[in-house]
Formats: structure tokens, sequence, C-alpha cells
């Protein structure tokens, strides 16, 4: 009886042990760095490529179609300690609950959501690449890789892409819970797959490889804002991600890259080509899903959810606008020439805003969603 109880308590400590140490990271990008600098330094010498399939290989990502661009991951990388793989398989693998929880999402420090997948896949490409004018699958790994599935099951509603969602802490988030049902790709995926061509697209040139993934990671995704702003901040960061994806791509790229794609994923699985009628309603869809991406991720600045500052409820009854507007009012921070330069304080600066709007003017509220 003692030795049994003596096994239940070694195994319990076994378990709580692993627990506490993936609860030591959250779902924010600093976090996955952090986990990204701990394989590394398992193996000082590993290159960002070996890295990377590690990452890919206890995350899981080792389809055909993958493997078709990228490899075996077993092919390089050093084993990780469980836990580690256990945070990096939680942090990588992308799904939707039913419940609209977003997981394979981590929050960044500009307040947008990232999914890890594509990032990570797109890296990988860039680094195999032999050329710095064109990367193998880099589109296809990023932004097109599950046209297939979305095609045969189709999107939940009349929109393509989104929609965002919202964390349960800015501070340790755990859980993302998205605003409505998820589309053909989530925000967090396209916010991911642009980052994986953008970073992809760096590294293919073999003067700008970096010497620690975990570097380049930090560099582009926490990149602290002076007082310049972004006119005095680096090219490759985050907050730039639109301005850059929009000078690296043609989006017409993007349609014929989704039909190639699911042409692709089905010789892999053995299954039989596109009738002419299938290949016309994924040509549609694709057409109408690009000029959504280019109005919605190209043309326009990224709006960060409402839940996420801390918004108070709206008071009243919203009333929608049409076109065309008779006035419209542009608020500012409270101080002026002296802009936010961190989601924290431009969070701080809308509830502000709000208040003034809400407690000291008596009026409905800021007027987004």
């Amino acid at each position: 009886m003692e030795r049994s109880c003596g096994k239940q308590i070694l195994v319990l400590v076994l378990v709580l042990i692993s627990t506490h140490a993936e609860a030591l990271f959250s779902r924010h990008m600093q976090d996955f760095i952090r986990a990204v600098q701990q394989v590394e330094d398992q193996d000082p010498e590993s290159k960002p490529l070996s890295v990377l399939r590690s990452l890919r290989k206890a995350g899981g990502l080792i389809d055909a179609f993958i493997q078709h661009f990228l490899g075996d991951a077993d092919s390089g990388g050093s084993d990780m300690t469980s836990d580690l793989s256990a945070y990096i398989s939680r942090s990588v693998q992308h799904r939707v609950s039913e419940d609209a929880a977003e997981e394979g999402v981590v929050l960044t420090p500009d307040g947008t959501t990232v999914s890890l997948t594509p990032l990570l896949l797109g890296l990988e490409a860039g680094l195999l690449s032999k050329s710095n004018r064109s990367v193998r699958g880099l589109y296809q790994l990023t932004l097109t890789k599950d046209l297939d599935q979305a095609q045969r099951f189709g999107s939940p509603k009349n929109q393509l892409l989104g929609p965002d969602g919202c964390w349960d802490s800015v501070t340790q988030p755990q859980v993302f819970t998205l605003l409505d049902s998820p589309a053909l790709l989530t925000t967090a995926q396209i916010n991911g797959g642009m980052d994986g061509v953008v970073l992809g697209m760096e590294v293919s040139d073999r003067s700008r490889h970096p010497l620690k993934l975990s570097r380049l990671l930090m560099e582009y995704y926490c990149h602290q804002l002076d007082t310049g702003g972004l006119d005095s901040a680096p090219r490759l960061i985050s907050r730039r991600r639109r301005d850059n994806f929009r000078e690296l791509v043609e989006v017409s790229v993007l349609s014929r890259g989704g039909v190639s794609s699911v042409e692709l994923q089905r010789r892999l699985e053995g299954r039989p080509k596109m009738e002419v009628r299938e290949k016309k309603q994924l040509k549609a869809m694709l057409r109408k899903g690009v000029r959504e991406f280019v109005s919605k991720f190209i043309g326009c600045p990224p709006i960060i959810p409402r839940c996420m500052w801390r918004a108070e409820p709206y008071r009243g009854t919203p009333t929608n606008l049409s076109l065309p507007l008779s006035f419209m009012f542009i608020h500012h921070t409270f101080i002026p020439g002296q802009p936010c330069l961190t989601f924290r304080q431009c969070s701080q600066d809308m509830r502000s805003m709000q208040r003034f709007h809400q407690d000291d003017r008596g009026w409905d509220d800021i007027g987004y969603r």
C-alpha cells in the first residue's frame, strides 16, 4: 500500500512539475521567444534552420503538404524537454474550438495577434531558399495552405476573412476568443501569414541570415518606439507588416497560388483532380477573397478590437453610419504632440478618451465596434 501510494505521489509531482513549467509561459510572443531561446540554449551551435525544424517537429507540422516544400522535420534539430515540447505544441498547433477559442496564436507587443504556424513555415521556407528573388512554397505555406479544406466544408458566412478576437488578459494571455464564427482565415492567421512572407523573403537573402532565430523574432516583434514614432523606426518590425507586405507582394499571385495549393493537396492525398465546376467556384472564391484581403489588410491600418483596450459598454442605441457622411470628428491623444508609443499607453489613452465622451460630455461612445 505504501509503495503504491508512493508511486502515485511521484506521478502527481511529475505532472505538477510539467504543468508548472508550461504555465510559466503565457501565450504572449515574448514568452514564445523565451521558449525559442531555451531550444537554442540546448545546442548553442544550432543554426536557425535547425531550431525551426525542432519547433516544427514539436508542433506536429509534418503533413505531406508541408514536407513537400520543407522536407522531413526529423532531418535536423535537437530534442527538447517534454514540458518545453508540450508548450511549443500548444502554441503552434492551430485550431478553433467549439466555444470559439482560437489556439496556436500569440499576442504581440503591438496589440495584434499572430498565428505561429504560417510565421514559422515562412521563415523555414526562406532559409531553405537558394534565391532571394523567389522562395519556393512561400505563399502556399503561409496564406493558401488551408484552402482545400475551406472549399470542401465551405465558409460559414459571407465574409471569407476574419474575425479578430480578444484575450482574457493582455499581461498574461492564455485564452483568445473570436468575436464571430471563423471564416476562411482568421485575422491572426492572416497576420501570421503576412509576417511569414515578409520575414521569409528577408532571410532568403543569405547576407541577411540571422545568427539566432530568437534575436530576429525579438527585433521584429518587440522593438520599442522612441519619441520619433514610426518615422524613426527600423524597416523590419511588426508594426510595418502591412506596408512591407504591400511592397513585396503582387496580390494577384495569391489567386494563382491558391489554385495550385488545392491541386497539390489533392494530388498528395491521392484524390481526384478538381472538376471544371469546382475549379471555377474556387477561382471565384479566391477573387472575392483577394478583394476582401486588399480592402481590409492592405489598404487599411489594423484596427484593435474594443475589448483589447477594455472599453466600457456602449451607452444608448448605436446608429449605423451610411455614406456619404455629413461630417466626421477625429480625436487624438488628450495632450497634443505626445502620441502613445506602446499598446499599454494607447489603451490608457483610449479609455481616457471614452471617459471624456461618456462621463464629461454625456455622449454615447467612441464610434467604432
